[in-house]
Parts: C-alpha cells; structure tokens; sequence
C-alpha cells in the first residue's frame, strides 16, 4: 500500500506482487485505477476501499488461494 503517488510511467504491472497486482486490477475494473494513478491509494473513500477489499477476499476464496503470495 503505497503512499506515494504513483509514476505512470514507471508502472509495471507484472513485476507487482500477486495480492498488490489484484488489486489494481480490481482498481480497473471498478473505473478507480486513473483516480489510483493520479493520487494514490488514500485517496480512495472508505467504501471505494471496502469495495476492492471485499472483491478481493472472493475471488481468493473461488480460487482456493487464501494467500496469493503463498503460490
């Protein structure tokens, strides 16, 4: 969790790891990523938060990864 702002153009996302790269993916798909990018993560609101970490927490469950650093 970063508290920087990110720099676009040094932005890999395939050098991230697993649980950090799901949830900029869940970022995108949410329209949060550019909002990410811009400002960071703080300066998502709670619910936006709650929101990606709810999504999270299922998709790790359909996979039966509890831990996606553990793969």
């Amino acid at each position: 969790m970063s508290k920087k702002k990110l720099d676009p153009e040094k932005f890999v996302l395939s050098e991230l790891k697993p649980d950090e790269r799901l949830k900029y993916e869940i970022a995108a798909e949410l329209g949060l990523f550019d909002k990410v990018m811009k400002d960071g993560w703080k300066s998502l609101s709670a619910k936006e938060t709650g929101r990606i970490g709810g999504i999270m927490t299922k998709r790790k469950k359909q996979t039966g990864k509890g831990d996606l650093n553990k793969s």
